[in-house]
Parts: C-alpha cells; structure tokens; sequence
C-alpha cells in the first residue's frame, strides 16, 4: 500500500526532475542545438564555463547578494518571531498575518512595485531622502547601488515565511527552561543566547542553507528589476545562464553552466553543514 500511495509522486519526480537532470548530463557532452545535428564535443563545454571570467563574476555576484539578504532575513525574522511569541494572542495573530502577506505576492508584481519606489524622479525613496537634503540617487541605474536595491524586496518577500518557521522552532521550546533561567534570575538577552538559539540550532541550520540555495538562485527580481545591468551588476548566476541560453544556438554551454553552478551550491551548503554543527539537540 505504502509503494501505491507513493508511485503518483514518484512517477511525476521521475518524469520532471529525475529524466531531465540525466537528459541535462547527456546533452552538456554535446553541442547540441535546435536547429541542427548534435554533435559530441566530450568536456568542452565544461571546459569552456571554467574558464568564462563572467560566469565566475555572476557567482561571485551571487554570493555577495547572499551576504547580503540571508543575514538579514534570518535576524529580522528571529527579532519579529520573538516579539510574536511574547505578545497576546490576538496581537501574535496580526502580526504573523501582516508578515507573512509579502510570501503570497507575485516576484513579478513587488518587483514592479519597488521599480516604482526606486524611481529617479518620482520614487518614494528619493521623495524622502530629499526631505533630510540628499539628491536623488539613481537605486537600479548605478553600479554601487543596483545589487543592494534588489536585496531589500528579496528580503520582504522571504520574511514572511522565515519567521513562521522560526515561530513554530519556538514554540516547541519548553516553557520550563526559560521558567527555570528566570529562577536564576537571566535577562532576556541570557535566555535567548543559551536556551533560545541552541534550542533553534537545527531551524537556523536549514533557514541558513535554504535562504543560501534561495538567495544565489534568485532570479525574477534582477529580471523584471534590472535584467541584469547596469554593466552586469546584477547580472546573478541564473540569470546569467538564461541570457546566455537566450542568445546562444548552441544550447551546451548553458547547461554545462548550470550542472556546474549545482556542484558550487552542493559544495558550499556542504561546508555550511560541516562548520555549523548540526548534532540534533531537540528530538
């Protein structure tokens, strides 16, 4: 019963995940093209990624929007699930609600919106910049800005569902250690660093290598936003396989781009794992 409850997912893993990833192995040996014969080119086309200077950029790029988004998300959603546990219930209640709104809208329609809040002439963000004397500021036109403007809507847009996850983490706390830590007279900045994150340990573990895995993959926002420029600037490593995949007849090179982007992302997550501990604490 067990292997027919399953066989329907398993059927459409295989057939959407598992054949592709074999089918994308076979072909990054090939120059393979839509409008002409394959051919076998054996490791060129890795070969060829390896030494591209600008795929290594995007990656590089990427790691530089994680430093600057997963940080971030990870402490406002500690701070917000903190308060939200601490509070009445119909308050804790409003404020999941609030913040978890931006996880059901559109990549598509927050990054319109915040093209619009980052406007040279009329945008929100110079409107109130300029209040305290500054000049406009050209957020999604100038090198030195670009990349840090399409970090703040990935981070509103992840929030959300970072601090239900870290809400649930601490409810399953028990109530009794943090009683106990009061009887001894620990402040609330005690009780969180030596009962509330270690408790956590494996939450932030899994928030901290997913919000990795999900930050160097982004790619709508820098799409919609900038598609990628000005120079590059935001030009992330998927979005760098897309126009490269756009603009090439030859479709090898792509997909030798993105098996290697999997072996660099399967890499560092390793490392995360192997620096951070993640011996269970909590069964």
């Amino acid at each position: 019963m067990a292997y027919i409850m399953l066989a329907p997912v398993l059927a459409l893993l295989g057939t959407f995940v598992v054949w592709p990833a074999i089918q994308a192995v076979y072909l990054s040996f090939f120059d393979w093209s839509f409008y002409t014969d394959s051919e076998f080119v054996g490791w060129k086309n890795f070969r060829n990624v390896l030494i591209d200077s600008k795929f290594w950029e995007a990656v590089v790029r990427g790691l530089q929007f994680v430093i600057m988004t997963v940080p971030v998300s990870l402490v406002l959603a500690f701070l917000v699930a903190t308060l939200a546990t601490s509070v009445s219930r119909r308050v804790s209640t409003l404020l999941k609600v609030s913040i978890y709104i931006p996880s059901v809208i559109s990549g598509v329609i927050a990054s319109i919106t915040f093209v619009i809040i980052y406007d040279y002439s009329g945008g929100l963000l110079n409107a109130l910049i300029n209040i305290v004397g500054a000049p406009n500021q050209a957020w999604l036109g100038d090198p030195r800005w670009a990349l840090a403007a399409i970090a703040v809507p990935a981070v509103w847009l992840g929030l959300g569902i970072t601090t239900l996850i870290m809400i649930a983490a601490m409810l399953d706390i028990p109530e009794s250690l943090y009683e106990a830590a009061e009887l001894e007279g620990a402040d609330w900045w005690q009780r969180t660093r030596f009962i509330t994150i270690p408790q956590m340990k494996n939450v932030l573990l899994f928030l901290l290598v997913t919000g990795f895995v999900g930050s160097i993959q982004q790619y709508e926002l820098p799409l919609v936003m900038t598609g990628g420029g000005p120079n590059g600037a935001t030009e992330l490593p998927n979005l760098f396989i897309f126009n490269h995949f756009r603009g090439d007849a030859y479709v090898g090179y792509s997909i030798a781009a993105a098996l290697l982007l999997f072996v660099v992302l399967g890499s560092i997550s390793s490392v995360i794992f192997r620096i951070v501990n993640s011996e269970k604490l909590v069964d």
